[in-house]
C-alpha cells in the first residue's frame, strides 16, 4: 500500500465540513418544499444528484484546498451531473401523480456506479498529474473508496443506535427532551452529515485499519471462493442433462445466473493479487477456479438470452433495458475472464488486468449514457409498447396502460393519449375503457376505485373461454349473467390466463351447472361453481385444486381439467341439523382405523 503524507488539520476540518453542508442542503430541500428555487421537481432532483454525489466525491479526495485541478474536475463532474439530473427532471416534470422511482432509482444508481468508477483516476490524476493510473493505483484506491464509505455508514449508524439508547433511558425517567430532540428534522440532517464526515474523516486517516480490512474481506473471499467456483461449474455441467426448459419455465432465471457471474468476478478480483507472484491456491484449486471463469460465457450468455426472450413476449420496458445492459456487461466481463483463464504466462490470471481497465471504461460509459437522451431507455420503451398495444388493442390490460401512465414520465401519458386516439384502438371498446379508466386515475394504488378491465362483448368473452372435452355451451343465461358481473369469474374477464368451463350436473338435482376454472402458472387451479336458481344464476363456492408434484404435476392437473376429468365426490358422513338449524357438516380429523389382527 502506498504511504501518504498526513493530512493537514484545515483539511481534516474541510471533510467533516462538506459533509455538514450536505445534511444541511438534504434538509433545507425538505423544508421548503415547493419554494423557490425547489418550485419543480428538476430542481430538487438536479440538487439531490449534485449534493450526493460531487460533495462525496471532494470529500474523497481532498488534500490540499488550494488544489485548482480539484475545483476544476469537481465543476465538470457538477456539470455532467446537474446535466444528467435535469434530463431525468424534464421527464417528471408536466404531468401530475406521476411515478418516480422507475426513472430516479435506475438513474441514482448509474451516478452511484459512475462516481465509484471515475473516483480512483481523478485521485491519480490530483496526486500525479497525468491520468496515466497502474491497474495496482486503481485498485488500492477503488477499494480505499469502498471500504471508508462503508466505515462512514457503520459509524453514523452505530452512533444513531447510542442516540437512541440515550434518549430511551431518558423516556424511562419521563424526561422526553433528548428523544423530541432526537427525532427533529434538522438535527436528523445536520447530526446524520457531521457523522458521515467523520467517519470519512476516520477511514481516509487510520489507513492501516482500512488495509487490515481489507485483507480480512480478501481472506474470507479466498476461502468461499473454491465453494463458489464448484458451485459454478457443477451447474454448468448439468446444463446438457437438465436441459434450458426448466430454466424458461421460471421468471428468475436471468437475474440469478446474473447475481452468480457477478459474484464470481467480484471474488476472483478479490482473489488475485496483482503484487504477488505467489498464487494463492494449489494447482488443482486453480484448475477449479479456471473451470468456473470458462463456465462464465455461457452463464452469461443464458443469461442475455432469458432476458432477451422477456422482452420478445412483453416488449421493452426500463427495467427490462437496464436488465440487458447489465447482462451485456456481464458477458463481457465473461469473456475477458474467461480469456484470462486460458492466458498461460505471467501471473496467474493477469489476464484480468487489461480486461477490467477495459470493462471500467465500458460500464462508466454505459452509465451516463444509459442516464442521458443518448440511450433513453424511456424512448426505447415509448415505441416498443405503444406497436404492442396498437398491434392488438383487445390485449390490453390493466398493468400495460399503468405502466405508460405512471412509470415514464410526460412521455408516457402523451403516449397514452395518443394511443387512446387511434381510430383502431378506440373502435375497441374494452380497451378504451381501460385506458381512460387509467388515465381518470391520480393514483396507482389507494382508495380510487378498482378499474374494471373485465370483457365486455359476448364474442369475444366465448373465444376467451374453453369448453372442456365432452362439455356444451352453457345457456345464453349464464353468458349474460358473467358479462353483467353478477357472477363470480375470477381472472376469466381480464388478463390472459386460460380458463376452461365445465357444463355438467354436479348435485345431482338434474340441473346444469358450471364450473368455471381458472388454470394460473402456479400449482394452484381455482374453480368458481355457479348453479341456476329459480330466476338467476348464484354463486355456490370456489374449488381450489393443488397438485404438490411439481411442474410435471401442475401440467398433469391442467391437462384434466381442460378433459373435463371432474368427479363429483359426495361426503360419506352426512350434515347434522339440529331443532330446525342450518345443518352442519361434520369436520373429518380421523382416517378410518385399518384392521388389526
Amino acid at each position: 500500500m502506498t504511504h501518504r503524507a498526513p493530512l493537514p488539520r484545515s483539511t481534516r476540518s474541510a471533510i467533516v465540513f462538506i459533509a455538514l453542508l450536505q445534511g444541511l442542503a438534504l434538509y433545507l430541500v425538505q423544508e421548503l418544499g415547493d419554494s423557490w428555487p425547489f418550485h419543480d421537481i428538476g430542481s430538487r432532483y438536479r440538487w439531490y444528484a449534485w449534493v450526493l454525489t460531487v460533495p462525496t466525491a471532494l470529500a474523497l479526495t481532498l488534500v490540499d484546498l488550494r488544489d485548482r485541478r480539484m475545483w476544476l474536475h469537481a465543476a465538470l463532474a457538477s456539470a455532467v451531473v446537474l446535466g444528467l439530473a435535469s434530463w431525468i427532471g424534464w421527464n417528471l416534470h408536466g404531468e401530475t401523480d406521476l411515478d418516480s422511482e422507475p426513472l430516479r432509482l435506475p438513474f441514482s444508481l448509474a451516478m452511484a456506479i459512475a462516481t465509484f468508477i471515475s473516483l480512483p483516476w481523478w485521485q491519480h490524476r490530483l496526486q500525479h498529474g497525468h491520468w496515466r493510473a497502474s491497474y495496482d493505483a486503481l485498485f488500492e484506491r477503488a477499494w480505499q473508496n469502498g471500504l471508508t464509505l462503508a466505515l462512514a455508514a457503520a459509524f453514523t449508524l452505530l452512533t444513531w443506535l447510542l442516540l437512541w439508547l440515550w434518549g430511551a433511558l431518558f423516556e424511562l425517567l419521563k424526561i422526553s427532551l433528548f428523544r423530541d430532540l432526537f427525532r427533529e428534522a434538522a438535527f436528523i440532517a445536520l447530526a446524520t452529515g457531521t457523522l458521515a464526515g467523520f467517519g470519512v474523516l476516520i477511514g481516509r486517516t487510520q489507513s492501516r485499519a482500512i488495509q487490515i480490512t481489507r485483507q480480512v474481506l480478501f481472506a474470507m473471499c479466498r476461502g468461499l471462493l473454491p465453494l463458489l467456483a464448484f458451485i459454478t461449474v457443477i451447474f454448468a455441467l448439468s446444463l446438457p442433462f437438465t436441459g434450458l426448459a426448466a430454466l424458461w419455465g421460471t421468471r428468475s432465471a436471468a437475474s440469478l445466473l446474473l447475481t452468480l457471474v457477478l459474484l464470481l468476478v467480484t471474488f476472483v478480483n478479490a482473489v488475485y493479487q496483482h503484487d504477488s507472484d505467489a498464487p494463492p491456491y494449489p494447482a488443482w484449486l486453480r484448475r477449479l477456479v479456471e473451470g468456473s471463469l470458462l463456465a462464465l460465457p455461457v452463464l452469461a450468455g443464458l443469461a442475455l438470452y432469458a432476458t432477451a426472450l422477456r422482452v420478445g413476449q412483453y416488449g421493452w420496458t426500463v427495467e427490462r433495458f437496464w436488465a440487458v445492459l447489465i447482462a451485456v456487461l456481464a458477458l463481457g466481463y465473461a469473456l475477458g475472464y474467461a480469456w484470462a483463464a486460458l492466458r498461460r504466462g505471467g501471473r496467474w490470471l493477469q489476464g484480468l488486468e487489461p480486461v477490467n481497465r477495459v470493462m471500467c471504461w465500458a460500464v462508466l460509459a454505459t452509465a451516463l449514457l444509459a442516464s442521458s437522451p443518448v440511450l433513453d431507455p424511456v424512448r426505447i420503451t415509448l415505441a416498443s409498447q405503444r406497436a404492442r398495444l396498437l398491434a392488438h388493442p383487445g390485449a390490453v390490460t390493466v398493468a400495460d396502460a399503468m405502466l405508460l401512465r405512471f412509470d415514464l414520465g410526460r412521455r408516457g401519458v402523451q403516449a397514452l393519449r395518443e394511443v387512446r386516439r387511434d381510430p383502431a384502438f378506440a373502435a375497441d371498446a374494452r380497451a378504451a375503457s381501460v385506458v381512460d379508466q387509467v388515465l381518470a386515475r391520480r393514483e396507482r394504488w389507494g382508495v380510487e376505485p378498482a378499474i374494471d378491465a373485465g370483457i365486455r362483448d359476448p364474442q369475444v368473452l366465448r373465444r376467451r373461454l374453453t369448453l372442456a372435452s365432452g362439455s356444451t355451451s352453457p345457456p345464453e343465461s349464464w353468458w349474460q349473467a358473467l358479462l353483467a358481473r353478477k357472477l363470480d369469474a375470477g381472472d376469466c374477464l381480464e388478463g390472459e390466463r386460460p380458463c376452461v368451463v365445465v357444463h355438467r350436473d354436479f348435485d345431482g338435482d338434474g340441473v346444469q351447472d358450471v364450473l368455471l376454472c381458472v388454470l394460473p402458472p402456479h400449482a394452484v387451479v381455482a374453480c368458481r361453481l355457479h348453479a341456476q336458481g329459480r330466476q338467476a344464476w348464484w354463486d355456490v363456492g370456489t374449488y381450489h385444486l393443488v397438485s404438490d408434484a411439481g411442474r410435471e404435476g401442475r401440467e398433469r392437473l391442467q391437462a384434466a381439467v381442460r378433459a373435463g376429468a371432474v368427479v363429483p365426490q359426495m361426503p360419506r358422513w352426512p350434515g347434522l341439523s339440529v331443532a330446525g338449524q342450518p345443518p352442519v357438516s361434520l369436520d373429518e380429523a380421523h382416517d378410518e382405523p385399518e384392521d388389526t389382527p
